[in-house]
């Protein structure tokens, strides 16, 4: 007898596998988005956390992984400072303990050090006055750095010793 091909007489942990190998043959996902994913394409609860177990198991899924590989490309690629990295794996359902055990090597003088290179690169110093600052400042904040590494890496590049002004 021949199998159909549509996939309706398939087993469905067979086609909630296949569906994990696809999406994590893109790129690499969280568990929970994995849920999500599955989820949203109809499969039972129980199937979904029968197709998790496996991948785990086959070492294709781990939240470990997922977690110290986004945290270094989006600082190696976009950028981001601590605060955005959390936000983001928090958002992918990753747990606070991953995510700390993840950020923990992020130090003061990394964060720093991460901060400098890319005004270095996107904002250039010396700044003239404190709306360049500002400008600097306010980028530094949208990828997640923290206020005092932000004012430190834009004293060190714009050489504002004095900023911020006071009041």
């Amino acid at each position: 007898m021949v199998a159909q091909a549509s996939g309706r007489d398939e087993d469905p942990l067979e086609r909630a596998l296949a569906s994990c190998y696809r999406q994590l043959g893109r790129r690499e996902h969280s568990a929970a988005e994995l849920r999500a994913r599955l989820e949203r394409r109809g499969f039972e609860p129980a199937v979904i956390e029968q197709a998790l177990a496996i991948v785990s198991e086959q070492g294709y899924l781990d939240d470990a992984r997922y977690a110290r590989l986004l945290a270094e490309d989006r600082r190696r690629l976009d950028g981001w400072g601590a605060a955005r990295i959390r936000a983001r794996l928090h958002a992918a359902g990753v747990k606070r303990e991953l995510i700390d055990d993840t950020l923990a090597d992020r130090d003061g003088a990394g964060e720093l050090a991460a901060a400098v290179a890319l005004l270095a690169r996107r904002c250039p110093g010396p700044y003239e006055g404190d709306r360049e600052r500002q400008r600097a400042f306010g980028v530094l904040a949208r990828l997640g750095y923290d206020a005092e590494v932000a004012y430190a890496a834009v004293r060190e590049v714009g050489g504002g010793d004095a900023w911020p002004p006071d009041g």
